[in-house]
């Protein structure tokens, strides 16, 4: 593939977050330089010399003082490559995982108009990975979850080697996430305002890299599960939230009305009961409250965002 953005090919800028990865950076930024027109850095906080290197190779660096955590690092990258109106956006890992040479792969379909959104994915014919075997079976799991709570079809919803138009890239500014949950948050943005995703097969190489997560497995998990309730919460507030609610409401009254007919039968006022009448009820009303005011809260942002288009 000749260099993009030149000769009449479309512009194509490199979005990189980086957290401590010195080790790897240089190689990233080269190879990518290759086939994009321009790389941005994101140096995350980073204790060592990973921005250093970065801007010494030419490309472009942000720098935070402390580390902000992926989505926040991505939203910041977007910021500034926004500002190029490049055409397509590509992002990949610092670490070493992504190899560069397969960005022609994932920015084909964006050239070709078929796809809005470009997952290089680790679960599609073709692709090739080496991860071990506890983190293929905690992303088959995730990713399982995903699909089902945010009805995706994304077999690797955990990719963080995509492309985008720059439609799509104007589209997903809502996302919020601060973490690694960013990247299921762009497909269920993505999902919802119906852009066209593919996924195409890449190699994903683990073996012979530093610690390729700078958090304990359980916690990036337990981020990204914290990121798809919000998300499902926010989208129907009423349906899980207000119908727990009234469940709950349901179950105090019944409660409270064992509770009256047993006092009028035996004198005895049961204080357990009572305790989880009263709990049932304070739970009920607060997520009765949260759903009715998400609900009203989502109706006057769609009527702005309408009227502002």
């Amino acid at each position: 593939m000749t260099k993009v953005g030149s000769d009449g090919r479309p512009l194509v800028v490199a979005c990189i977050p980086a957290f401590n990865e010195e080790r790897t950076i240089a190689r990233v930024v080269i190879e990518a330089q290759r086939y994009v027109d321009r790389v941005i850095v994101c140096d995350d906080g980073s204790d060592d010399m990973t921005g250093e290197i970065a801007e010494r190779l030419g490309a472009e660096v942000i720098r935070h003082e402390r580390n902000m955590g992926k989505g926040v690092a991505l939203r910041e990258l977007f910021r500034i490559a926004r500002k190029y109106r490049p055409d397509i956006v590509v992002v990949l890992d610092a670490d070493g995982q992504h190899d560069p040479d397969e960005i022609p792969k994932l920015v084909e379909p964006l050239e070709k108009g078929v796809a809005d959104l470009v997952i290089g994915s680790r679960y599609v014919k073709g692709a090739k990975t080496d991860a071990p075997l506890y983190r293929r079976l905690g992303l088959r799991i995730i990713n399982f979850f995903s699909g089902r709570l945010v009805k995706s079809v994304v077999k690797d919803t955990q990719s963080g080697f995509r492309a985008f138009t720059l439609k799509a890239l104007e589209e997903l500014e809502d996302g919020e996430s601060e973490g690694f949950g960013i990247e299921t948050e762009q497909i269920a943005l993505a999902i919802k305002k119906e852009l066209k995703i593919m996924e195409v097969p890449i190699t994903v190489k683990y073996r012979g890299l530093s610690k390729t997560s700078k958090k304990p497995s359980f916690l990036h998990g337990g981020e990204i599960v914290a990121i798809i309730l919000r998300l499902v919460v926010e989208e129907k507030p009423l349906i899980y939230l207000g119908v727990p609610g009234c469940i709950l409401m349901l179950m105090a009254v019944a409660l409270g009305a064992h509770l009256l007919l047993l006092f009028n039968a035996t004198r005895y006022f049961s204080i357990p009961i009572a305790i989880i009448t009263l709990g049932a009820s304070l739970m009920g009303i607060t997520l009765i409250i949260a759903a009715l005011m998400l609900y009203g809260l989502n109706r006057v942002i769609k009527r702005i965002k309408r009227n502002i288009s």
